[in-house]
């Protein structure tokens, strides 16, 4: 990307983003010669708080990418707010309909226009009571089997400092250390023209997580625990965090 190509409304996107999240984070930046500067790449973040998702697009902007977020599309059927979010060329997306395929056109579309869409594997903020990763959805592997784009994990840790999601609590303190680290493309070629089953979809999709989950572990420090999921339970019992290895 080179700025010059931004639109209005993307630079106004920056000019309200950035300099808060500057005051608000001490930042930790590497592995951005991982996010190409040219042609379509699908990025996968971790997910510990609602915060991340600015810290992430912070972190795509400044490695000189514009990063495209998959967004509910009922968001974009709002006045005015989805005008914006066309012009911010956010994605809209269907879930749970009819309409999913058309969804998945739009992100293939953005890839094939050289676009960096950010995809949250875990679809929502992890559910592990020390937030490490969770078994991921198939949304991304799906994406990179229709498309060959390249899956670059991207792991964060510290905007739980900015928004604790077990807490509820927001930290307005300037200064939170935030790192974020991307690596280099997830090695998916063993799938690589595979008809995109269940299993094929779910195989990728722990590969994409272990990952992720390996990463955040060098980041944090320790070993990290098996990717954790939740697990039917019977009625009237109560939910209690699953591992699964």
């Amino acid at each position: 990307m080179t700025r010059r190509r931004l639109g209005f409304w993307q630079w106004f996107a920056v000019v309200l983003v950035k300099p808060v999240m500057t005051v608000w984070t001490r930042r930790t930046w590497r592995g951005m010669e991982h996010l190409r500067r040219e042609g379509g790449v699908i990025i996968v973040p971790n997910h510990v708080s609602h915060a991340d998702p600015l810290v992430a697009a912070h972190f795509v902007y400044d490695a000189g990418r514009w990063p495209q977020f998959l967004g509910k599309a009922s968001v974009f059927r709002v006045p005015v707010i989805g005008w914006i979010l066309h012009r911010c060329r956010q994605i809209p997306v269907e879930r749970n309909t009819v309409d999913a395929v058309r969804s998945l056109e739009h992100l293939v579309a953005a890839l094939d226009q050289g676009g960096a869409v950010v995809i949250y594997p875990e679809g929502t903020i992890t559910r592990d009571p020390d937030l490490w990763p969770m078994k991921g959805k198939t949304g991304a592997a799906r994406l990179a089997l229709a498309t060959g784009a390249p899956v670059v994990p991207v792991v964060m840790w510290g905007p739980e400092r900015i928004f604790d999601p077990r807490r509820a609590r927001l930290d307005p303190r300037p200064r939170i250390p935030v790192t974020v680290v991307a690596g280099p493309p997830v090695d998916l070629s063993r799938w690589a023209g595979s008809t995109p089953t269940k299993a094929v979809l779910e195989e990728m999709t722990d590969t994409i997580m272990l990952r992720l989950r390996d990463m955040l572990g060098e980041i944090r420090g320790g070993t990290p625990p098996p990717l954790w999921e939740r697990t039917a339970r019977p009625a009237g019992e109560r939910r209690r965090p699953e591992a699964a290895a």
